[in-house]
């Protein structure tokens, strides 16, 4: 008997002392774990060129480096005034690569780069350009062009640029798609807002990098705003992917800790309610905190990141976690005696055997996600299994060694007899359930055209409010919605240049009949070393271009002297470097060119940008067409909507086929349990008709599905499994009967899931509310499904006096 006693305690001090190392093991992991809120982690792992295009944009382009500020309130003076104080104090901080508001600040630069290299830039310049012919045409043009509004301008660009290169190059480069300028900074249409736009030097996936910038631009506004002796009502805003992106991650974070502690504390009120026990409260919320632990450690560990839609997931898995304790609490015999082994010993024997199968169905459902190709689907799979099993692994062998030896909660009984007898009143409602289901599956099947969302946006936690602000500042930075994209990719980024160049060629009669409004190219500003060199090779030495230049002009009203500095231009071309990217420096067009002009390790891709007619659409066969004028390989026309709803549609698509698969794996391991299809369906049933009348439930409100929805299905399953486990007890056992606890237990446990998870419901996130919505309401039908189909006897009086024993 010491033997037994000895071997007994050694056991539980290796379970306890195996658990305590595990836990902190999963802190230390924690603790230097990275969590992001994009749209990154649902994003597929082997993407196509169009995926790959759209992947690289959301997460590293340009565009996600790019925060848009708008100062609102007080006068336009005063917001001008605002917007340059701001822009002073953040070109000193090297967290920005450019800061932009309209000041001549690059401007200069940017017309000192296009005018001192008019000639290596325009691709008006060929040999043609420079003959005696070509000299005159281009002469008279602009000489007319003195008479136009623009007559002043072109009166001082005369003498060395007489051929207009200069007026050409300023007319692709589409200067009026800038905002306009009031008090000398950049306005929205409608004057009331002052606008900014922003690069920061880290990547818009860097997420910790971009909430310190917009720190920094706050600390700026606040500064500028306090020193103001008007003390004027401004308001700054921000907008664009990186804010996007730290605005959703605090958001996130900020209400999963709210919902954590809120139904930490309700379910606390309840299970104290009903335990009336403090010792019984605190030991029943450990299995929780170790699934939680686990399941993020085991998601950091397997991606590296975990995505803030996983740690939502977390706090609600405080409803089905503290459900195994209130199994172990409510349905072991700690109320007949204080023996906790024999009654460790007892549980196992009679309940452990249906949490366990429990448990494992949950996995089964769970593990198909394991094999999806997008890792943010993968991450809830993993989070799920790693969480229950933890939970359960812990209630099984480590709770038990740590109840005192005078354990004892309040005896349930009484409420289990009044909930069985409401039990056997939910058989005679069968039929009517029935009915429930045949309508249930005909609204599901008269909405399965739309009934799941064919948007990827419907993925972003981003709030209604900040996407309209982001609409409101583009709109009013009058910057295009570019939707159209053509991408070439080359192996260095000479080939990617001079195939831009060629497509621009084809493109261009595009735009003069109307098909697109315009298209931009890296190679705008910086053309390819050998278009360089054919327009250098093009100009001609000053002994054959000035006689040309006389006999170009002689029948013009101009004298020859008035070009002199034009033939010095063309000398100094003629032997000066070609351009490179460092030339850009200090001129807003790096940005441009850095946003178009993608250098991918070993690859290099170039992007041309297409703005559409007023129509807003483009017809992809005229491009196509197009392109196939000019001989390039690797040019590919992507439509950035319709390739995201294409993924979107792609990922659902998976994660159905996926969740099938694991309701499958569910099916055999309880057919290979249980060795009887009627008790299979038994449990099945009332899983599949929760399902059912949750998604028609949701279809009837107008709610369109999304990947969430599923996971909250799936979730239905999971923990509705445990209740038709119970409600079908092993007859090869001798347990065809329920007894009294069990009611209880069942209750008080689905209480807990629904306080865990219907919290999420009133979440301002959307992924989150959508597993809220779907998991609070699919659980308790699930309870009452699973007594409305179950086989069940009455309780008997030997039942009902040994739990009152």
């Amino acid at each position: 008997m010491k033997l037994t006693t000895l071997s007994a305690l050694q056991r539980s001090r290796l379970a306890i002392f195996t658990w305590l190392l595990l836990v902190v093991i999963s802190l230390t992991i924690i603790s230097r774990s990275h969590f992001t809120a994009d749209l990154s982690a649902f994003l597929p792992r082997t993407p196509t060129a169009e995926q790959q295009l759209l992947m690289d944009q959301l997460k590293d382009g340009l565009a996600s480096r790019l925060i848009l500020v708008g100062i609102e309130g007080a006068d336009a003076t005063t917001r001008a005034r605002l917007s340059k104080k701001i822009a002073q104090t953040l070109r000193t901080n090297t967290t920005f690569v450019t800061v932009s508001n309209g000041e001549p600040i690059s401007t200069e630069f940017d017309q000192k780069y296009l005018f001192n290299n008019r000639y290596l830039l325009s691709p008006a310049v060929t040999i043609e350009r420079f003959t005696v012919d070509g000299l005159h045409s281009a002469i008279s043009d602009s000489i007319d062009q003195l008479a136009s509004p623009a007559g002043l301008l072109f009166k001082s660009l005369l003498p060395h640029d007489p051929t207009g290169e200069m007026l050409q190059l300023l007319d692709e480069m589409h200067a009026d798609n800038y905002p306009q300028l009031l008090d000398g900074a950049w306005a929205s249409r409608d004057g009331n807002t002052a606008l900014l736009l922003l690069q920061t030097h880290a990547l818009g996936s860097d997420t910790d990098a971009q909430k310190r910038a917009m720190q920094i631009i706050q600390a700026a506004f606040d500064h500028a705003n306090e020193y103001d002796l008007t003390k004027p009502t401004a308001r700054l805003s921000m907008t664009g992917p990186g804010v996007f992106s730290v605005v959703s991650r605090d958001t996130i974070k900020s209400q999963v800790r709210i919902i954590f502690v809120v139904s930490t504390i309700l379910i606390a009120i309840l299970l104290l309610i009903v335990y009336r026990s403090f010792t019984a409260l605190f030991l029943g919320f450990l299995p929780v905190a170790t699934g939680i632990l686990a399941g993020i450690a085991s998601v950091s560990i397997g991606f590296g990141v975990v995505h803030g839609i996983t740690l939502g997931f977390g706090t609600a898995l405080i409803g089905e976690a503290v459900d195994y304790s209130i199994y172990l609490f409510m349905q072991s015999d700690h109320l007949v005696n204080g023996n906790n082994e024999k009654n460790r010993k007892i549980w196992i024997r009679n309940v452990w055997p249906t949490v366990r199968l429990g448990v494992l169905t949950s996995i089964f459902g769970f593990a198909a996600l394991l094999l999806s190709g997008f890792p943010g689907l993968a991450q809830l799979g993993l989070y799920s299994m790693a969480g229950l099993i933890a939970a359960a692994a812990m209630t099984r062998y480590v709770l038990p060694h740590l109840l005192p030896k005078d354990f004892q909660i309040r005896d349930m009984t009484n409420t289990g007899l009044t909930l069985s007898r409401y039990a056997m009143l939910a058989t005679k409602i069968r039929w009517p359930a029935i009915g429930l289901i045949l309508a249930s599956s005909a609204i599901v099947y008269q909405h399965h055209d739309h009934l799941w969302s064919a948007e990827l946006s419907a993925l972003s936690p981003v709030s209604a409010a900040d996407l309209a602000l982001d609409s409101r500042l583009r709109a009013g930075m009058g910057a295009p919605d570019v939707r159209y994209v053509i991408v070439v990719s080359g192996n260095s980024q000479e080939q990617v240049l001079s195939a831009t160049e060629k497509l621009s060629v084809a493109l261009q009669p595009l735009v003069e009949k109307g098909a697109l409004t315009s298209f931009d190219s890296a190679s705008h500003y910086l053309p390819s070393q050998a278009s360089q060199r054919a327009r250098q090779s093009s100009l001609p030495a000053s002994a054959i271009l000035k006689p040309r230049l006389e006999d170009a002009i002689k029948d013009l009203p101009i004298q020859a002297k008035v070009f002199a500095p034009f033939l010095k231009d063309i000398e100094n071309v003629r032997n000066k470097p070609l351009l490179t990217r460092s030339d850009l420096e200090n001129t807003s067009m790096a940005m441009a060119v850095d946003a178009m002009l993608l250098n991918q390790g070993q690859r290099w891709s170039a992007l041309m940008p297409l703005t559409a007619s007023e129509n807003g659409n483009i017809d992809a066969s005229q491009v196509k067409a197009a392109l196939n004028q000019v001989q390039v390989s690797n040019a590919l026309l992507v439509d950035l909507k319709t390739e995201s709803n294409h993924l979107y549609a792609g990922y659902m698509h998976e994660a159905i086929i996926l969740s099938l698969a694991g309701l499958l794996g569910i099916t055999l391991l309880l057919l290979l349990v249980f060795r009887s299809p009627i008790r299979v369906l038994r449990v099945i049933l009332p899983l599949a008709a929760a399902v059912l009348s949750v998604t028609a439930g949701l279809a009837l409100f107008g709610q369109q599905l999304i990947i969430l929805h599923l996971i909250g299905l799936l979730l239905i399953v999971a923990i509705g499994s445990n209740y038709a486990l119970f409600f079908n007890p092993s007859i090869e056992r001798g347990m065809q009967e329920i007894s009294p606890r069990t009611y209880a237990s069942l209750l008080f446990a689905n209480i807990a899931t629904v306080l865990g998870f219907g919290l999420l419901a009133f979440s301002s996130v959307p992924v989150l509310q959508a597993m809220g919505v779907t998991v609070a309401p699919g659980v308790i039908l699930a309870l009452i499904f699973s007594a409305v189909f179950a086989r069940i006897s009455p309780v008997s009086n030997s039942l009902a006096s040994e739990s009152k024993a």
